[in-house]
């Protein structure tokens, strides 16, 4: 039986648009639980978030994101008694304060400035046992001098740069999904155009995508579609054209494994194509994801396209016609990305005790 000393809170940001802190925290619990199958995940979710009813781990559902519900969370916190709570980009003072007062260790996950400002402040520097910045520091930027100095004085908390974070590799899995979409290890084109529901702005997003998607099929490329419909013409049929419904984070990271090209949008999904050393189309979709396509740009890691149909067949279309290097002949071979998985699952083990 469980213990509550085993148990383990995820509170992600979460609702009816995106699904980025959910995914990389269904991605530590899943590798969580496999490596210490006594650990019991217990996910804190919007009941609007689309994902939510597929999450593989017990979980309370509240009327919107956790940060707008202190009293709901506090109390299920003292209520489970965690040995350690992970807040990604979410919670309020009142909530940490509960999650100390019950004896857990705290993470905090920031993947946007204002959060970052949120970590440093003193009184929730003395409350954080681990600050998980999501993005690798040529992105986020290294420690301002202001931070130095405050993590100087305080000795607290511990400071990580955690990239993205990858399941280990499964050589089984990868054989069955590319037997399942009649694929090739190295010979396609995998188009993701986003995890969660569309941006403001963008809202169009993953049609326009998947217009990409086609015509970059029709050039001849075996490619793969996923989480997205790929409308056409009454009758038109593109055998090359592949459809997948939304993935499991595990099986998604297989494909990507497995591809000579993804089509991906600023999120996480491209900080993973770059940590597997791959050439990515990247497409912004959301306010926050120019700056990030645009550092990697900067350092040779991705080619930048606008959100037009045309604009990404052609970067994906440029990109294909290079002939493909041997390993460590191409920029795309040297990863600045890299995958911090065992860093972050040691790391949690430490607090577990």
């Amino acid at each position: 039986m469980t213990t509550p000393a085993e148990k383990l809170l995820f509170i992600p940001v979460s609702g009816p648009r995106g699904m980025g802190e959910y995914a990389r925290c269904l991605t530590i619990a899943t590798a969580l639980a496999q490596r210490r199958p006594g650990v019991e995940p217990h996910f804190v979710l919007s009941r609007a978030a689309p994902y939510a009813a597929a999450t593989p781990f017990p979980m309370t559902l509240l009327p919107a994101s956790a940060t707008f519900h202190s009293r709901e969370v506090s109390a299920l916190i003292g209520e489970l008694a965690p040995r350690v709570v992970v807040f990604d980009n979410a919670g309020r003072t009142a909530q940490l304060r509960a999650a100390r007062a019950a004896g857990a260790r705290i993470v905090y996950v920031s993947s946007r400035p204002r959060q970052r400002r949120k970590a440093f402040r003193l009184g929730w520097m003395r409350l954080i046992d681990e600050h998980w910045i999501a993005y690798p520091r040529f992105i986020a930027g290294a420690p301002r001098p202001l931070e130095r100095l405050k993590l100087r004085a305080l000795g607290r908390p511990v400071l990580r740069y955690i990239d993205t974070l990858l399941p280990p590799s499964d050589p089984t899995r990868s054989a069955q999904l590319l037997a399942r979409f009649g694929l090739a290890a190295g010979g396609y084109v995998l188009v993701v155009p986003g995890g969660g529901s569309a941006h403001p702005g963008a809202e169009h997003a993953p049609a326009i995508v998947a217009a990409a998607a086609r015509a970059i099929a029709g050039h001849g490329t075996p490619t793969l579609l996923v989480g997205a419909d790929a409308p056409g013409e009454a009758g038109e049929q593109l055998p090359l054209l592949g459809l997948a419904q939304r993935l499991p984070p595990a099986e998604l990271t297989e494909l990507i494994r497995s591809a000579r090209l993804v089509v991906a949008n600023g999120g996480d999904t491209l900080l993973q194509v770059l940590a597997c050393a791959l050439p990515c189309v990247a497409v912004p979709i959301a306010r926050d994801q120019a700056h990030r396509i645009d550092c990697c740009v900067r350092a040779g890691l991705a080619v930048r396209a606008e959100l037009s149909s045309r604009a990404i067949e052609s970067a994906a279309l440029g990109l294909l016609a290079q002939p493909q290097a041997a390993d460590g002949d191409s920029l795309f071979a040297r990863p600045r990305v890299r995958n911090r998985m065992e860093e972050v699952l040691d790391a949690l083990v430490a607090l577990l005790g």
